[in-house]
């Protein structure tokens, strides 16, 4: 059975209809399936898999975004690198082309690089004035930052320092958009999911916008960060074993909005309450 995995599955987390990838190492997947019906009353279809198959946690992605399709993508895929992007963000390659579905990474590109690296993520992005922990805490609730800095303090307390330094960065991997080794795949996520249901537990989302009630999948995104970075530190993995690639947005973005709401939430204390 093991010699017959698929070299690759990168899972594209979508809540509704959309273009996907014409290649066979994209699994489009259906995030939030659960309870989610159409007008007539039946199942919504897409013609996806859906995240409420298998062992899954499809009812929590209200809160927790698209970590319902990396923990499906966890449960039930065995393919020897496991991967997730989003149906408007993908990895992008070296073809040129002036229609963005041209440039997404494929896995001809990809699968003579599976043997040399472990880890595929999209380029760092760099927040220049701000720290993650600052940006996330203008934009987001810092609350919710500390109460996992204790979380790993008292469930994984080798990790603490790495937390510490990474949240004082101006950069980082985000996106939640990855590529590992199946070994790799399996270890971060029973790391991730452990503080992640224990911060569930703690923090109170009743008071919280339905926008920003959606934090698990942003705190993840700086845990990914403070777990790669660990990996390094203890020797699990080399510097040179990580390949950052470009990544591409589907549609155009609206920096100047984007702009404008990053320092009405810097400076006037005005909260994210859309995605850009």
């Amino acid at each position: 059975m093991a010699r017959n995995r698929k070299p690759v599955t990168v899972i594209v987390a979508a809540h509704k209809k959309y273009r996907m990838p014409d290649d066979s190492m994209y699994l489009p997947l259906h995030v939030g399936a659960e309870g989610k019906k159409a007008d007539d009353g039946s199942d919504l279809e897409f013609g996806y898999l859906k995240d409420n198959t298998g062992d899954n946690i499809s009812i929590k992605n209200p809160n927790y975004c698209e970590l319902t399709g990396l923990y499906w993508a966890w449960k039930n895929l065995d393919s020897r690198y496991i991967g997730l992007v989003h149906y408007r963000r993908y990895f992008a390659g070296r073809r040129i082309s002036p229609d963005p579905f041209g440039r997404i990474l494929t896995e001809k590109e990809l699968a003579p690089l599976l043997g040399r690296y472990r880890v595929f993520v999209p380029k760092k992005r760099n927040y220049y004035i701000e720290t993650l922990y600052s940006h996330y805490a203008h934009t987001h609730y810092g609350s919710q930052l500390d109460e996992a800095r204790l979380i790993i303090q008292e469930k994984h307390p080798e990790y603490l320092a790495t937390y510490d330094e990474v949240v004082g960065r101006k950069y980082g991997y985000m996106f939640n958009m990855m590529i590992l080794r199946r070994d790799l795949f399996r270890e971060y996520c029973i790391w991730l999911f452990d503080i992640l249901f224990e911060l569930e537990k703690r923090v109170d989302v009743s008071e919280l916008t339905y926008f920003q009630g959606r934090f698990y999948g942003r705190v993840s995104e700086i845990l990914f960060n403070v777990w790669l970075e660990y990996q390094m530190r203890s020797g699990r993995l080399k510097p040179e074993q990580i390949r950052e690639f470009p990544f591409i947005y589907m549609e155009r973005i609206d920096w100047l909005r984007k702009g404008t709401s990053f320092l009405k939430a810097k400076f006037l204390g005005k909260k994210y309450e859309t995605s850009f």
